[in-house]
């Protein structure tokens, strides 16, 4: 198979049919998926889900049980060496020679991917600058503390500008300023052409990186679409409701309460900002609210509407929240390391 011209399509990774077994345990049951260029695709799934599995099989780690992948416009099984010129991958757990300097194992890689010398020092440089590690490019990587090994991890796996970036559960460990330092790296390489598919369980990465979201659950694809686009159809809103005197929170939110909505669900009132947080499934129940307000004499300062949180997305659709990375490997990534 030869490679797919960039500009025939516009789509840097595509999945068909893909499926994954280990003995009777579907790690991927028929997954298909397609990321434009030059965007992020965040994958979203609990533990187990088959999302670690995914970007082993499409970084050519792992070999699927059936079914197509080409990325970048090769094909995963039939061009793995191509392939590897033209991907990053930063995994879940640090990869990166620990007996090396920083430096040396950023240029090592360089060197491996067929950079002259002179850009392999001058990337080295760079990457080690861009994450904050100049001062420590000389100690070897085994000193590091965990989020220094993981933005060396990261610098390492950008080294060769790749056109795909696979990135699973990229900032686990690492704290908020280094995981927004992170963020920020993405999105320069996102703007400057790069593709990036992103596994996270930290919802608030997802909302700030991806442009778009394939949620995976037992190995299958259950939704996928724009952040927005996901919201809407799991339905419901938020009125958001400000008193314009203080003190008429708390009657304000009795008032509400009292309306008896079908559907409705709990008032909630957030002291801190002053408001009211009523959950509505209609523009009528937005109608009701406003009536109910007027009825009681309460004057409104602002009232606004909100679409369900992305977490709130996750547990309709899975069934339950999404929960912080685990430092223990899930059971299908224990088998795939004995692969």
């Amino acid at each position: 198979m030869t490679r797919i011209d960039k500009n025939s399509g516009g789509t840097a990774v595509s999945v068909r049919g893909l499926v994954k077994h280990y003995g009777e345990t579907k790690a991927l049951d028929g997954v298909d998926l397609d990321v434009r260029e030059g965007t992020v695709m965040g994958v979203l799934g609990p533990n187990g889900a088959g999302k670690t599995t995914l970007v082993r099989i499409l970084s050519t780690l792992l070999a699927p049980t059936s079914g197509e992948a080409t990325v970048a416009g090769y094909d995963v099984l039939r061009q793995p060496r191509q392939l590897r010129r033209v991907i990053g991958l930063t995994g879940q757990y640090a990869s990166v020679d620990e007996k090396l300097p920083g430096w040396e194992n950023l240029y090592m890689i360089g060197r491996l991917l067929d950079l002259s010398r002179k850009d392999s020092r001058a990337r080295a440089d760079e990457l080690l600058e861009r994450f904050s590690l100049t001062d420590a490019a000389k100690r070897p990587a085994g000193t590091y503390s965990g989020g220094m090994r993981r933005r060396l991890d990261l610098a390492a796996s950008m080294i060769g500008h790749p056109q795909v970036l696979f990135l699973d559960e990229p900032t686990t460990g690492l704290d908020p300023r280094t995981r927004m330092e992170v963020w920020d790296e993405v999105k320069s390489m996102v703007g400057g052409g790069v593709t990036v598919l992103l596994t996270t369980q930290y919802m608030e990465e997802a909302e700030a990186l991806a442009s778009e979201l394939t949620v995976v659950d037992h190995g299958k694809v259950i939704a996928n679409g724009g952040i927005d686009e996901l919201k809407a159809k799991v339905g419901g809103r938020a009125l958001r409701v400000r008193p314009a005197d203080p003190l008429q929170l708390r009657p304000l939110a009795h008032a509400l309460d009292e309306l008896g909505i079908t559907g409705l669900a709990t008032v909630t009132v957030d002291v801190e900002s002053g408001t009211v947080l009523v959950p509505i499934l209609s523009d009528e129940q937005l109608t009701a609210v406003v009536g109910a307000v007027s009825a009681r004499g309460l004057t409104i300062a602002s009232i606004t509407t909100e679409l369900p949180s992305l977490d709130e997305v996750f547990l309709s659709l899975t069934g339950h929240r999404a929960s912080a990375p685990q430092d223990s490997v899930p059971t299908t990534d224990r088998e795939e390391v004995a692969v």
